[in-house]
Parts: structure tokens; C-alpha cells; sequence
């Protein structure tokens, strides 16, 4: 008779599995239960933050320095929690952070830490260095050091008190501007027809299709606003630092002379031509922040707080029921829908529209940071505000690195127009490009024939030469976008198209050029252009500013919110994970502005295009 009873090998197979699902749900359980305490933890302890005295608030800025957070904030403060990198930082995070710690007696300095900070145009520079100016007006100190400083991370230094850099360092400093190619002849060889519709005979950036070379018109406009910024850029350094005027252009322009009377060393050259005030490394920076405010026995270090903590840790203020709203344009103009880090004219109308229906609002703050794109897609966004003004609420348009092309079309609905004097403005123009790809197709020995009942049907077509017909219906639009383009900046700025024509033609403007030529109001930053807003809308010191931003709703919103805090918790118990598990779970990074979607998005075949395709020095 067979034994009905298992055997040892299986006895002992089968309590050991058993044993290893126990050590596994046991181990399980209790990270989970980690993750929930420390997630309970997080959401329900108060932000409050409990600073001793003499706290030095360091300021590292890290990654690009953006009006907004491409994505969300969540979807920022996922990505940092999950690979401990933080790929931006919110200028107006930055603003805040030094004006309130300019009126808080627990802070006494400022340390600027500018290794992390990547790209940064001019006028964002400009609100953090007014920032840290109204800091020491307070009567406090800022200290600024770097490993390798960059010209724009320079610029922020130069307005500490004190600069230091490492003994191995530099100061970057070259000068505005930079070459691109011209890609004629290749296209030729290739068999490519770039075909070019456009207004204005400074929309240079088609030429590179269709020169070999940048045309005199081309070279003559950017010479002229390279040249404006880049003074405005030396002539605050030499002023921040006390230097001669001048001072930065002959170093350039005796740049290996001086480098070798220095003994080929970076960081002795910044000190002896007064761009630095000493060398130290972070150690040394470290005893002299101890020496010269207090310890911080515990973590063998200064006392200090990360302006985020300390921005983290400020508290909503003003009146509710009287908010002036700023919504941000940032990135390449499109025609429906856009994430944070572009401008859909339809997502960007709808923020728009909420802050017109919302009682609580009574005005609106547009931060513009644009070079352009679609001409469609800024029609959208200007009507919006067009209809936002009639409804009683006063819109201020505050312009920030780029405010060109469809980025000044935006900005035509506005009771007021503020801009940086680096702001890079205007480009009034309008293009669009189609190539053709026949010739490419003849030298492989490929062919295109068949049947259509109109010659406009399956136009355009790649693969076949352009019908010079369709070519005069595409330069005709071009040619009326334009001239609509002239008739709203001439309604806005009270002026004629004959007088907005000349200085108009695509051509690019810095702000300050733009102001002379009476294409903005005035200089100002985004504070300015809020307070603006609210002195439009007769409103008193106590109202409040909010920004209306895309965010997820519903179920969405409550799962991204879980999504933080639980990533959040995870790297207080494990600390970060490692930046592949962020890319594993599908965080987003920086939506660029891609010039061909901008051409061929939304189904269709070719776009009329405001784009100015510059970027911020």
C-alpha cells in the first residue's frame, strides 16, 4: 500500500517556501508600514519652521532657473525626491525667499552657491540680483562662491558683498553672441528646396535654408541688440564690483597677455583684476561662515537653512477675496494644448478664462517668456485677454528673458507693458517654410505620379515641387498675418502702422532699445508688474497673489499629491534612489520647443509662424 504521506524532500521543500513567503510579506509589511507612518508624518505635521538666530540662508541655485516648473510642482518635487537631483528652480521661489529673509531677524547672511545653476537669461538674473540688493539695503551681508563661474553665474555673485572662488577656478567672462551654420550648398547637393514665405527683412531665420552666409540686414540687427545687452551686462558688473568702466572689455581684449603675466592661473587672474575678493576652498568657506556667524555643532558646520526650506516654510498672506492672478507663458507658442514649459493657445486661454470668472481675482499679471511660434495659438491667448479687459479687469503684461514675436503679440491686449531693459522683445514679423524634397527623390531614382480631382488636393506634398500656386496662397497668408500682426501692436501702443512698420520687419529689440522705440511702457520686474495690477484694480496693501497654473484634478490630483509624499518619506527613511528609477516611473523632463511640431503640429501640413527662434543672452 503506497504512503498517502508527503515525503521528506517535499516536507522540507514546502516549509521552507513557506518560511521565505513569511520572511517576505514580513519585510514587505514593515517597509510599508515605515512609508505610511512617515507619509501620516508628512501630512499632517505643520510647516512650521523654528530657526535659532544668526542663520545663514544658503542660496543654491539649482538647474535652470524658470518662471515655472515644466510639468508641475509636484512632478519637480517627484523627480527630486526620487534621483536627489533638482533639474530647476522658480525664479519667484528665489524672490521670495530673499525678501522675506531681507525682514526676518533670524537671518543675518546670505551664502550664494552657484556650481548647480544652469541656463538663466538676463532679466531672470536681474530679479535675483534686485532681490539680493533689497537683502543688503536691510542691512545684512551676502557672500557668494563658486568652483567655475560662468558669465551668468557671475552676474548674480558680482552683487554680494563679498565673491570668492575656489583656488582652482575661474571667471568665465566672453562676451555675447556666437556663430550657426548655413547649409545652401548642402541642401543643393541633397536635391532639398527650401521653400521660404515671409515679412520683414530682418527674419533672419530662414537664412541659414537658403544662404551660404548672414546677410547685411541680419548682421546689422544683432550686432545692434548684442551690443546693447552686452553693455547693460559690463556696466552693471563694473558698477557691483566698483571697477573702471571698461574694465571687462579690455580683460578680454588682454586676455592672454594678462593670463600670462598671471602665470597661466584662472583663479589668480579673477583675484588680481578685482573680479574676486579672495580664493577658498569649500572647507575654508565653511570655517569662515562658522567665524563669521555661528555653529552648528551638531552637523559640524555653520547654522544655516536652504532658501527651499525657508521658502517652504513661508506662509500664504493677503486677502482671498482680493487676488491679483499671474499666469505664466513660458516656452514655444502652440496651438491647443500645452504642459507647463510650452504655451497652448487653448490651455493658456483657459487659465486665462478662470482668472476672468473667478469673483476673487480682480486682476491679471501675464509673465511672458516667449520667443513665439504659432500665430494662431498667440491670437488665442491676446483675445482672451482682450475679453478679460472689457469684463473690468486690468491686465499688465510683465515680459522676462524673451518676450518676441508671438511672445509681443500676447502682449498686445494689455493696459500696461513692463519689461526688463535685457528683456529681448519685438521681431514683429511672420514666416513660414516648406521644403521640398523632388530633387532628393530623382537622384535615388524614385518617382511620384497619380490622380487628383483639384490641383490643391494632397498639397503639399514632400515629394513633389512646390505649385507656385499654392506657394502665392501661403505667402498671402503670411503676408495678411503680418499685416494683422501690425494693426494690433500699433492699436496697443497708440501709434500708426506706417510707424510700427519701421520698427517692425522681424527685427529683435533688447529692452531698452524696445522702450525708445515705444513698444513697452516701461522697466520693471514681475513685483512691479503685480503692483501694478493692483493699483489698476484700486486694490489695498493687503491682497493677495496667486498663480493659476495646470494642475491634475480629481482622483489625478489626490494620486500626485499620494505620489510626492510617499517619495518624499521613502528618501527621508533610504535617502535618494537612484536617477534611473525616475526615468523608470515616467517623470517627465523639460518640454524643449521642437521648431519642426511647430511647423507641422495639430494635422497640419504648414503654419504661419511668429517666432523670433532667438534666445535670451
Amino acid at each position: 500500500m503506497a504512503n498517502s504521506e508527503p515525503g521528506w524532500l517535499r516536507r522540507t521543500l514546502g516549509g521552507f517556501l513557506r518560511a521565505l513567503d513569511t520572511a517576505r510579506r514580513v519585510v514587505v509589511n514593515a517597509i510599508f508600514l515605515v512609508i505610511v507612518v512617515a507619509l501620516l508624518a508628512a501630512l499632517f505635521t505643520g510647516t512650521r519652521l523654528r530657526l535659532p538666530d544668526n542663520t545663514a540662508m544658503v542660496l543654491a541655485i539649482q538647474g535652470d532657473l524658470v518662471e515655472q516648473y515644466s510639468g508641475s510642482a509636484r512632478e519637480a518635487s517627484l523627480q527630486e525626491s526620487l534621483s536627489g537631483v533638482q533639474r530647476e528652480t522658480q525664479l519667484r521661489d528665489v524672490t521670495a525667499a530673499l525678501d522675506a529673509a531681507a525682514h526676518d531677524s533670524r537671518i543675518t547672511r546670505v551664502l550664494l552657491i552657484l556650481d548647480d545653476m544652469g541656463s538663466a537669461g538676463m532679466a531672470k538674473l536681474d530679479e535675483v540680483a534686485s532681490a539680493l540688493d533689497r537683502f543688503r539695503a536691510a542691512g545684512k551681508q551676502v557672500f557668494a562662491w563658486g568652483s567655475q563661474m560662468t558669465q551668468r553665474q557671475y552676474y548674480l555673485a558680482a552683487h554680494a558683498d563679498q565673491v570668492y572662488l575656489h583656488p582652482s577656478g575661474a571667471v568665465l567672462l566672453t562676451g555675447l553672441g556666437g556663430y550657426r551654420n548655413y547649409y545652401r550648398d548642402a541642401l543643393d547637393h541633397l536635391g532639398i528646396t527650401v521653400n521660404v514665405f515671409r515679412v520683414g527683412k530682418y527674419k533672419s531665420f530662414v537664412e541659414p535654408f537658403v544662404n551660404n552666409a548672414p546677410s547685411r540686414d541680419a548682421l546689422e540687427a544683432d550686432n545692434f541688440w548684442l551690443n546693447d545687452a552686452w553693455k547693460s551686462y559690463t556696466d552693471q558688473v563694473e558698477q557691483a564690483r566698483k571697477l573702471a568702466p571698461g574694465s571687462i572689455n579690455r580683460l578680454i581684449d588682454e586676455l592672454p597677455a594678462r593670463l600670462s603675466a598671471s602665470g597661466g592661473d584662472l583663479a589668480k587672474l579673477a583675484l588680481a583684476e578685482k573680479l574676486v575678493d579672495g580664493l577658498m576652498t569649500r572647507d575654508e568657506l565653511r570655517a569662515m561662515m562658522i567665524k563669521r556667524g555661528a555653529a552648528d555643532s551638531d552637523h559640524k558646520t555653520f547654522r544655516q537653512v536652504s532658501f527651499q526650506e525657508y521658502r517652504n516654510s513661508l506662509p500664504d498672506a493677503g486677502d482671498r477675496n482680493a487676488q491679483v492672478a499671474v499666469v505664466v507663458a513660458e516656452g514655444d507658442i502652440v496651438d491647443g494644448e500645452a504642459p507647463q514649459g510650452a504655451v497652448g493657445g487653448r490651455s493658456t486661454s483657459d487659465l486665462i478664462r478662470r482668472a476672468r470668472e473667478d469673483d476673487s481675482v480682480k486682476a491679471l499679471v501675464l509673465r511672458v517668456d516667449s520667443p513665439g511660434g504659432s500665430a494662431f495659438g498667440a491670437e488665442l491667448i491676446r483675445r482672451e485677454l482682450e475679453i478679460t479687459r472689457k469684463a473690468g479687469k486690468p491686465v499688465i503684461v510683465s515680459m522676462s528673458d524673451v518676450a518676441a514675436s508671438g511672445g509681443y503679440w500676447v502682449s498686445t491686449s494689455a493696459d500696461e507693458v513692463l519689461a526688463d531693459p535685457a528683456t529681448i522683445t519685438g521681431s514683429i514679423g511672420v514666416f513660414g517654410m516648406l521644403p521640398t524634397f523632388d530633387k532628393t527623390l530623382d537622384k535615388l531614382g524614385v518617382h511620384t505620379g497619380g490622380a487628383t480631382t483639384t490641383w490643391l488636393a494632397g498639397e503639399p506634398d514632400l515629394r513633389r515641387p512646390l505649385d507656385p500656386r499654392l506657394g502665392q496662397v501661403i505667402q498671402a497668408s503670411v503676408s495678411h498675418t503680418y499685416q494683422e500682426f501690425l494693426a494690433r501692436a500699433a492699436a496697443s501702443r497708440h501709434q500708426t502702422a506706417e510707424a510700427i512698420e519701421q520698427v517692425a520687419q522681424g527685427r529683435v529689440w533688447t529692452g531698452r532699445q524696445a522702450r525708445e522705440r515705444g513698444l513697452v511702457d516701461g522697466f520693471g520686474g514681475l513685483a512691479d508688474a503685480v503692483h501694478d495690477a493692483a493699483q489698476h484694480a484700486k486694490l489695498g496693501a493687503g491682497f493677495r497673489t496667486t498663480y493659476l497654473e495646470l494642475e491634475p484634478k480629481g482622483l489625478n490630483r489626490f494620486l500626485d499629491l499620494l505620489a510626492d509624499r510617499i517619495a518624499s518619506a521613502a528618501v527621508k527613511v533610504f535617502g535618494p534612489l537612484p536617477a534611473r528609477i525616475s526615468a523608470l516611473v515616467g517623470i517627465s523632463g523639460r518640454v524643449s520647443g521642437d521648431f519642426v511640431s511647430l511647423l507641422t503640429g495639430q494635422g497640419t501640413p504648414a503654419k504661419v509662424l511668429a517666432h523670433c527662434l532667438c534666445r535670451a543672452p
